[in-house]
């Protein structure tokens, strides 16, 4: 290797620049600046360019815990639809044994229905809507993707980084945490 030696107990995992110089990835949390940053040409080494790469964590961060928000709020007012829509299509069919109740009638609160409604539940998958399935995997991969963003992140043991994704997700947390969630009880 060009007159370089490693030692057979390593456990680091280097690459070779194109001056020929080997490049250690440090093992363990560390503060030093140098680590790549999901580019090879994004390699903050100073502290404003650290700090610059640490805000713009936390500001992933946080627009991960949003996008979650949305999608739950989504999911909610897609339920709805899907089972108004699967309602609906049981009384044209004449499967409801009120046919007359309209379908204003129904009072949905969080993911079950209410009142009268209840009674004539489908008790099937809800149907497939494109304007709703479509949209869910669009933002469902583009989540997976800041969370695989974060981990990488995470995964130079920059220990600022680490830091500041999870300081990141706690902010996200409590400004979009409480919108994401389903409420299961009755009022």
């Amino acid at each position: 290797m060009d007159g370089m030696t490693m030692s057979s107990g390593s456990t680091s995992s280097g690459s070779i620049t194109s001056d020929g110089d080997m490049l250690m990835m440090t093992p363990y949390l560390h503060f030093s600046g140098g680590d790549n940053l999901l580019f090879k040409s994004w390699r903050p080494s100073s502290v404003g360019a650290l700090t610059g790469a640490c805000i713009g964590l936390i500001l992933l961060a946080v627009l991960d815990r949003w996008m979650a928000a949305v999608r739950g709020l989504l999911e909610v007012r897609w339920e709805q639809h899907a089972l108004a829509v699967m309602y609906n299509s049981n009384l044209l069919r004449g499967d409801g044994a009120c046919c007359d109740m309209e379908a204003e009638e129904l009072e949905f609160k969080g993911s079950s229905l209410q009142g009268p409604a209840a009674i004539y539940a489908p008790r099937s998958l809800p149907p497939f809507i494109p304007s709703h399935d479509l949209a869910r995997g669009l933002l469902f991969a583009l989540q997976v993707l800041l969370h695989y963003l974060l981990m990488l992140s995470v995964m130079t043991f920059q220990a600022a980084y680490f830091i500041s994704v999870v300081v990141g997700l706690g902010i996200g947390e409590v400004f979009f945490g409480r919108m994401g969630m389903r409420s299961s009880h009755v009022h």
